[in-house]
């Protein structure tokens, strides 16, 4: 295989520029991708996928007929990010993240924000993820949002948009790492010239995120990972990263209140749990203040946690900044609480819940993405250039009765990188989730979870969608790369 017959098209290449040249930071990979023995590439993708299927890299889909579980597809060719673009991203999800904290701890204690008129008192008060049972909580070190998972995407001029943010139980981030070693043993020589900053490290980030949260005096703390159980959608994730942290991996009934504390039973009695990280939405964690069927939870946590003797992350309350209307807020945000243009702009979005902007939408829903403002993984979703008659008409219904649960945002030209079709190359459109761990410091893992929409021309690269994935590599400032040798053979 190599790159004569793949077509760049006319949307921004992350492995290539227009004229064909690579991109610094791809000139080692596509090189020795060039020199392979011919069928040599296609082995090393199927031994790839075989891999994944004996770890057990699975996800699941609710409802799927073929089986729960599935293996996330996965393409071998990385996509690059170059050290000045990942110093912006890198920037502006700091600055992101910083001023959605503040905003978290402001919304459940003085409420400035609406007071000041920056964001109307009922887009916050009609969200369906903000919690009335969270204000004048107190999280460990003033910390709401531990954890995030920021979606972006590069238009076609390059720059990078931020898409939605993801603060309530963001996952992938097994995936990003599990690609990782699965790429270090397709290309060891390639990946060590390249220079690709590391990621092993995160786990152990994790874990001394969470472990500075834990209750004052508490030398070494105990962690638990609260999961819903071996049928969640991310249960490999669950355990893949209690296993890689050394934190028990339990579920509700594993947990109780007692004498005021949490405890987990175990085989030698209760032992005291410190630190929650819980993958269960607010709605189930807690039957006594929220969900009173919920069978997931603990019943009294909330009283702990409201008490200081346990730290939950991330926090309750924080899907509030989720929601897809509040997202279009955030530009103001950091103006408001840092003074301070966004690094990252937001994708132009159109709030259906205000007269103008819904009578626009209405007009131009052909040309639109419309989605639900608190759902997520790619449901809910109308793409206007791909729409029928009825599925538009459809939408303008739910429009009209519930305004202030959608948006719509003009089509992004997501950029694309190449994947391995049978016995060629083709572009297919991409975004990145990067992850940013709020402790100590602000980190954010140099790369993420690169999602590919597989299939051809779709712009929607959720998993559960039909999705794939790639390791993300992010190139050190130091890699030597040398730019502009031609790759005439790659032109468009």
């Amino acid at each position: 295989m190599d790159f004569f017959r793949y077509d760049v098209g006319l949307f921004y290449d992350e492995l290539f520029h227009q004229d064909g040249s690579t991109r610094p930071g791809a000139e080692i990979l596509i090189q020795k991708i060039q020199d392979l023995p011919a069928g040599d590439l296609v082995r090393r993708q199927q031994a790839a996928e075989a891999a994944m299927m004996s770890l057990g890299i699975t996800f699941a889909v609710y409802g799927d007929t073929q089986g729960s579980e599935k293996i996330i597809p996965f393409d071998i060719i990385p996509r690059i990010i170059e050290p000045e673009d990942w110093r912006v991203i890198e920037a502006g999800l700091i600055q992101r993240i910083t001023a959605l904290n503040i905003f978290l701890n402001d919304i459940y204690h003085d409420k400035r924000v609406l007071r000041d008129g920056v964001i109307p008192e009922d887009v916050i008060t009609s969200s369906t993820s903000y919690r009335m049972q969270c204000e004048g909580i107190r999280p460990p070190k003033d910390v709401w949002c531990h954890i995030t998972g920021t979606d972006l995407v590069r238009d076609k001029d390059g720059r990078f948009y931020v898409l939605e943010d993801n603060l309530r139980c963001p996952s992938g981030v097994s995936y990003v790492l599990e690609n990782r070693q699965l790429l270090k043993r397709t290309f060891p020589k390639v990946f060590e010239a390249s220079r690709v900053r590391p990621i092993d490290d995160y786990p152990g980030w994790l874990r001394h995120t969470l472990g500075w949260l834990a209750p004052q005096r508490i030398e070494s703390p105990t962690i638990v990972l609260l999961t819903p159980g071996a049928y969640n959608s991310a249960y490999f994730e669950h355990a893949f990263l209690a296993q890689q942290m050394g934190a028990e991996l339990v579920e509700g009934r594993d947990l109780v209140v007692r004498d005021g504390f949490v405890m987990m039973r175990t085989t030698r009695g209760f032992t005291r749990v410190d630190v929650i990280y819980r993958r269960i939405d607010d709605d189930f964690i807690d039957p006594e203040v929220f969900r009173p069927d919920s069978m997931l939870g603990i019943p009294g946590l909330m009283e702990v946690y409201r008490a200081g003797r346990v730290a939950l992350v991330n926090a309750p309350g924080t899907g509030v900044a989720d929601d897809k209307v509040v997202y279009a807020y955030v530009p103001d945000m950091i103006k408001y609480y840092l003074d301070q243009d966004p690094i990252l702009p937001n994708v132009p979005t159109y709030l259906c819940w205000r007269e103008d902007d819904r009578r626009y939408v209405l007009d131009h829903l052909e040309e639109l993405v419309v989605k639900a403002a608190n759902e997520s993984g790619g449901y809910g979703m109308l793409i206007g250039p791909g729409s029928t008659r009825d599925e538009r008409d459809a939408f303008a219904e739910k429009i009209n009765a519930t305004p202030r649960g959608y948006i719509a945002q003009p089509v992004v030209a997501l950029s694309r990188a190449p994947v391995i079709v049978d016995d060629h190359f083709e572009g297919r459109h991409v975004d990145l989730r990067p992850y940013v761990l709020y402790g100590e410091d602000i980190r954010v893992m140099p790369g993420g979870l690169t999602r590919v929409a597989l299939r051809r021309g779709s712009l929607v690269v959720n998993s559960s969608q039909g999705g794939g994935s790639k390791d993300t590599w992010v190139i050190d400032d130091e890699s030597g790369a040398t730019p502009g040798r031609s790759q005439q053979q790659a032109g468009g």
